[in-house]
């Protein structure tokens, strides 16, 4: 397989840039979006000199320029940019990474067209796609299913269930999936009212415990690990939630136009995408260490950190979630829940959520 570096290299947007982005939804700065070292990322990370491509020849005849949406989750996504695999597949296309603190973060990218695809979790994405935002967004991919990676951890270790959170403060992002599910387990134990709930980004939310500011929070790695390292309990996660039929997801989202215009593109970031998925699966313990290198972590804290999540490849999530209406049904009843929240002012017609899945790259993809 030949060497081929991309002539046209990736960027990464610096804070000054993004707080310059002023929309109606809110500058898209409020993503806290984060340049690595230097300002510019050279073929998303440091494999700008040297990568191969890892599923064919690289595709020269891609020139698309895309400005894709990530955050600092230990998942296929960072593989993907710290070791330059979608530089390395199409060189010449313009690939600007730009990085958020969570889901709600990055829909107000996508709001003010300041990204084109990325990460959004099931919740976030959702949102998007129902009034009052009705961004024209479609989800394209299943980076993670999330389990114990996202939990409930309490400061006073004498809490030991969610009934023990009763008049306390519990810190989470608001519309992301941690959000979602605090509010499905709360409502679940007849606890809607009787929690306050306080919005805070996840790199907020240790300072907040540390000086006593919250009682609990509902976050997620390297959050929850620090959490956890410091003294807090976990008493309760995800996949708790998904065992009430709460699961939820970190999905890749596009705008439609963007699909639409950039079919091969699409092709290859999915087949790049389902490369790094199995090599999550097949070989953690080579894929832990550009993840690590992404999240400032040793390769090992990461090892730790992938048994939180499940990483589907593209043939799972075809058979799973994208072959049939699955996917749509998840969408439909997250909005059912969001409108009862008042996070979104009504659900849309089952349709609306349906046109909602783009399954064509996968298809090509996961056969």
């Amino acid at each position: 397989m030949s060497t081929r570096t991309s002539t046209r290299p990736a960027r990464a947007l610096t804070l000054a840039t993004l707080l310059a982005c002023v929309t109606a939804l809110s500058a898209c700065g409020a993503g806290k979006a984060q340049a690595p070292a230097g300002g510019e990322d050279t073929a998303g990370g440091t494999a700008a000199a040297g990568s191969d491509c890892p599923v064919g020849e690289p595709d020269e005849s891609i020139d698309t320029t895309v400005r894709i949406d990530y955050q600092s989750i230990p998942n296929g996504d960072l593989l993907v940019k710290q070791e330059g695999l979608l530089e390395a597949c199409m060189p010449n296309a313009d690939i600007t990474w730009i990085n958020f603190e969570s889901g709600g973060a990055a829909i107000q990218g996508f709001g003010s067209d300041s990204v084109d695809i990325g990460l959004a979790g099931s919740s976030p994405s959702v949102k998007a796609m129902s009034a009052p935002l009705d961004i024209d967004v479609q989800t394209v991919y299943i980076f993670d299913v999330i389990g114990d990676a996202e939990s409930l951890v309490v400061k006073d270790p004498s809490i030991t269930d969610l009934a023990g959170l009763k008049g306390k403060k519990v810190a989470v992002p608001f519309s992301s999936t941690a959000h979602f599910s605090l509010l499905k387990v709360l409502g679940d134990e007849g606890l809607t009212g009787q929690v306050e709930l306080v919005n805070l980004s996840p790199d907020a939310i240790v300072a907040a415990f540390d000086r006593g500011e919250v009682d609990a929070a509902w976050t997620w790695a390297p959050t929850l690990t620090e959490l956890l390292d410091d003294g807090a309990t976990r008493i309760m996660s995800n996949a708790d939630a998904a065992q009430l039929g709460f699961a939820t997801f970190d999905l890749a989202i596009a705008k439609r136009d963007f699909i639409e215009a950039n079919p091969d593109f699409m092709v290859m970031w999915t087949r790049v995408q389902d490369y790094a998925s199995t090599q999550i699966q097949q070989n953690p313990e080579e894929a832990a260490v550009p993840i690590a290198a992404e999240l400032g972590l040793q390769p090992e804290q990461v090892l730790e950190q992938f048994p939180g999540y499940e990483y589907p490849d593209a043939k799972t999530q075809l058979a799973d979630y994208y072959g049939g209406d699955e996917m749509a049904k998840i969408l439909t009843e997250t909005a059912t829940f969001l409108a009862e929240q008042g996070e979104i002012d009504e659900v849309a017609d089952p349709q609306h959520y349906a046109d909602g899945v783009y399954s064509t790259a996968l298809e090509e993809v996961g056969q």
